[in-house]
């Protein structure tokens, strides 16, 4: 815990003793992948050829949005749709979204319980900010996306859990056990941004019934243990995978779990910024009451638009159908490359792809030295050499929180053209090859 609030502050770009400016601005760090993105951009900008694999987003010319959406959006603008929405999200929305997830998940919420915000990152605000108080525990695993930073917001308690490789990063119960007492939020996501990897059953419901017993065991007047679920991704699982969560496995947990959702990343729909919370309709209450102030509500076309896209089981269906297919294709192709790197001796590896947009891969390189004797003393020296090197832009886990030696990287397949990845695997090997 100590790890992630020192890092915070000693990595702060503004003085900390700073008058002019609050303790949070002087002491909050910037998104690492967007400092990243400049820095290519940067590199594009002067001709170098980037195989950016960075951002979680699609490239429309790849991925479109579907177009009975499209169509949906433009309508409802020619409609004149353009007055403010309602606090809490349009009624017909929230109605479509309550048919979708009871259709599709088995979820049964009413249009009380359902929170509409312009995409996941003000819900999960909200969340923080509607539970957590200043100085409160909150539990998170790392690698994860933003929760170190939204800690930070709230002035919360740091309780960052640094997940391993064999369990595919995702934390497990006996990992959050010894950290319960006094906690108030367990941020969970699955599928897991950055790694694509999910819960299995039998590790989502040992933590269920851990949270369960937590709460039990509270005094009836003492805070509760609350469960936010991020489930942005739960439509994009491949193969055998099955996406679960804490209310279908354990119906009990629903007056203590937030959902996180949204069309952004299953509908390849980043921009157009429509997102929903489920949960318990006090909580819902009172982050909607904290979103009228910041006024992050989701467009009223687009809210208009969503609502009748969602019905059109039909067109869902087709267009997951393709989309995951692409999506898939990519991810298995790099992997099977990571692979066959690794088969040829080079310090390399990747976890097989299981739902997302996202390949966790290693690059384990620390203490290799170039042909002209440059010694890649930490991770940092790999990030940069990989991309200066190999052209390869991915996210270090380290920008997710984990500690900054961590070898493990994101590799999101959003802007990846098929045709590209086997030369982008022949730059790769050539940088390999270069190290002693």
């Amino acid at each position: 815990m100590e790890k992630v609030e020192e890092q915070t502050l000693s990595e702060a770009p503004i003085m900390q003793n700073n008058p002019i400016l609050s303790q949070l601005s002087a002491t909050l760090i910037g998104s690492e992948i967007v400092r990243m993105n400049g820095e290519i951009k940067e590199k594009m900008k002067s001709g170098e050829k980037i195989f950016n694999y960075t951002i979680g987003d699609f490239d429309p010319a790849l991925f479109a949005i579907p177009i009975e959406l499209e169509e949906e959006i433009i309508y409802a603008y020619r409609k004149h749709f353009t007055n403010y929405p309602a606090g809490e999200g349009e009624a017909e929305l929230r109605s479509s979204i309550a048919r979708f997830m009871l259709e599709r998940e088995g979820l049964e919420y009413g249009l009380d319980e359902i929170l509409i915000a312009s995409g996941g990152r003000p819900l999960i605000y909200t969340i923080y900010r509607a539970i957590a108080d200043k100085g409160e525990k909150i539990i998170y695993s790392v690698p994860s996306w933003n929760n170190n930073h939204y800690v930070h917001f709230v002035e919360g308690e740091h309780c960052a859990l640094e997940t391993s490789a064999e369990n595919n990063f995702m934390p497990t119960a006996e990992e959050i056990r010894p950290h319960l007492d006094g906690a108030v939020l367990l941020a969970l996501c699955s599928p897991l941004n950055p790694t694509g990897t999910t819960f299995s059953k039998e590790q989502l419901e040992a933590i269920c019934d851990m949270v369960i017993e937590e709460n039990n065991r509270r005094p009836a007047n003492a805070k509760k243990l609350f469960i936010l679920y991020d489930q942005i991704y739960w439509q994009l699982t491949f193969g055998q995978t099955e996406h679960f969560n804490p209310v279908s496995l354990r119906p009990q947990l629903k007056d203590y779990t937030i959902f996180v959702d949204g069309i952004s990343k299953c509908f390849a729909a980043t921009g157009v910024r429509v997102g929903w919370s489920m949960g318990p309709k006090q909580v819902i209450g009172k982050m909607k009451a904290i979103l009228s102030h910041l006024g992050a509500w989701s467009p009223l076309p687009e809210q208009k638009a969503t609502a009748k896209y969602l019905m059109q089981k039909g067109s869902v269906d087709q267009y997951l159908k393709i989309f995951k297919a692409g999506l898939n294709e990519r991810l298995q192709k790099i992997y099977t490359g990571f692979q066959q790197l690794k088969k040829e001796g080079y310090p390399v590896d990747a976890i097989v792809p299981q739902a997302a947009i996202y390949l966790t891969v290693k690059i384990d390189l620390v203490g290799k030295k170039t042909t002209d004797g440059q010694l890649l003393a930490k991770q940092a020296d790999v990030t940069a050499y990989i991309l200066n090197e190999a052209k390869l832009a991915i996210v270090p886990f380290h920008a997710f929180g984990a500690d900054k030696t961590s070898p493990w990287y994101r590799l999101s397949v959003g802007t990846v053209k098929i045709q590209e990845i086997n030369e982008m695997f022949q730059k790769l090997k050539e940088a390999l090859k270069k190290l002693e």
